[in-house]
């Protein structure tokens, strides 16, 4: 098994960036989802209530600040596209907690399951994707670690999905029978909830190896 996808998203709900490599802390890939969006009564929002989020592009400039479609994330014109989406006095905010993540600070996927998903895998929003992995073997891996040179990432559980994997990454339209068929083909779950254990340098083409480690149980709610 190798990595074959590396994924970052600098601003929650936004589509990310594709990268070669990658700094792996203990809160997942680095500068991923380190901005998020509220509005005007400091609720956090999100692409499930407000999928037109997901047409905005976000990723890191050179000095690791968030852009939003190319521009620095507190230009005043992002935030007049974010008041269009989500109302006036919605703004992004910065976070850099744990809280930031609504599981655990890393998703990975494989290229099994998403051949077996029949759809575009960036549905699914994975910060990794491990290649050559057979069918839905990911399924019998919770409990277990993925080795990538130094980088040992613990898995948890499947990921239950929810009405994001109904947008087209690219169009944003909408179709239901995608999140039918999750439930139907995988019981709602695909992909795996993972947290780190050691952290590291990781870039595409680095052999994965599948292993136990005594602290591969779960180690947070």
């Amino acid at each position: 098994m190798k990595v074959g996808q590396i994924w970052r998203y600098p601003v929650k709900s936004m589509a990310g960036e594709q990268m070669d490599h990658a700094r792996i802390g203990s809160l997942g890939v680095e500068g991923d989802r380190v901005v998020h969006v509220e509005d005007a009564h400091g609720y956090v929002i999100t692409a499930r209530t407000h999928h037109r989020l997901l047409g905005h592009h976000a990723a890191l400039n050179a000095s690791g600040e968030p852009l939003v479609d190319g521009l620095l994330w507190r230009d005043p014109k992002v935030r007049t596209d974010i008041e269009d989406i989500v109302g006036p006095g919605a703004s992004l905010v910065r976070d850099d907690s744990s809280d930031r993540f609504d599981v655990l600070p890393l998703l990975v996927a494989t290229d099994g399951a998403i051949a077996a998903f029949g759809r575009d895998g960036r549905r699914l929003r994975p910060n990794l994707v491990i290649d050559g992995v057979e069918g839905l073997a990911e399924r019998s891996w919770p409990g277990q670690c993925l080795h990538i040179g130094d980088v040992i990432i613990g898995i948890q559980d499947l990921r239950g999905r929810c009405i994001m994997t109904t947008f087209d990454p690219d169009s944003l339209k909408q179709d239901r029978q995608v999140l039918t068929d999750i439930v139907r083909k995988f019981d709602g779950t695909l992909a795996l909830n993972c947290f780190v254990i050691r952290g590291g340098d990781i870039r595409v083409g680095d052999t994965v190896e599948l292993a136990q480690h005594r602290e591969c149980v779960a180690v947070r709610a």
